[in-house]
């Protein structure tokens, strides 16, 4: 499968340089969910998503709002802590999936005196470091190649929303996602973000009016798939009624 992920929208055409490269010349390309054939030779998406592939196959689809989130390695994901074991803590990421180990040790500038005192249902911001079909998946709050916490750690205060696992994806992707509603609320509110590729999604608004209205009006542009000039009544009318 493809390393990297292309956010695309419904309508877009998929560059012939996007498209699989099968080592056997003689398998016909298999598109998948997502993508249709528009002759003689343009591939077009159906659905908002992310373009995957898959060489060996020769097959390309895309990936959207449907299934569930399996963990993958490098995924950024919001996690909340369940229990503390000798060495690590439990946590959860979504309820089909076991529970990830996050070390104590997996954090900037922590030493076994001076680790994170993190109770039941805290909030921290990791990335997926092992994911495998038949072991839990460990995460970190470090990159492990600095010690740098990259903007990951503990989320204190603020507020989780849940949201799509297409939304997630394309928030991740920034402007190439087609998400503006964050962008256009920032002009005129202060507000931090989290966002986690299993569909969670945290705000601190600094209050909890401010904090519920940017994370509903996320809500609202995934659940009812608004594009530009939806999304920018949204950011007007909440921006008036704060």
């Amino acid at each position: 499968m493809s390393a990297k992920s292309t956010v695309v929208l419904p309508g877009d055409e998929i560059p012939a340089s996007s498209l699989p490269k099968s080592p056997n010349k003689n398998r016909p390309l298999t598109l998948g969910p997502g993508l249709r054939h528009i002759p003689p030779n343009t591939i077009a998406t159906t659905v908002a998503g992310a373009l995957a592939t898959d060489s060996r196959k020769n097959a390309a689809w895309i990936e959207y709002n449907s299934g569930r989130y399996l963990p993958i390695t490098g995924d950024l994901v919001i996690a909340t802590v369940q229990t503390s074991a000798a060495e690590s803590f439990n946590c959860h990421i979504t309820p089909n999936t076991p529970f990830a180990t996050l070390p104590h040790l997996a954090f900037e500038g922590v030493t076994r005196k001076t680790r994170p005192q993190l109770t039941f249902n805290s909030l921290v911001y990791a990335r997926i470091l092992n994911a495998g079909k038949d072991t839990s998946p460990e995460i970190t709050c470090a990159n492990p190649s600095t010690g740098k916490s990259e903007g990951l750690g503990p989320l204190k205060g603020g507020m989780v929303f849940k949201i799509s696992l297409g939304m997630a994806r394309r928030l991740l992707a920034g402007r190439k996602g087609g998400v503006t509603v964050l962008d256009g609320l920032s002009e005129k509110v202060g507000f931090e973000v989290a966002i986690g590729r299993n569909g969670v999604l945290w705000v601190d608004g600094g209050s909890v009016k401010t904090t519920l209205a940017v994370g509903r009006a996320v809500q609202e542009v995934d659940e009812q798939a608004l594009g530009e000039k939806g999304q920018k009544k949204v950011v007007e009318r909440v921006l008036k009624n704060l």
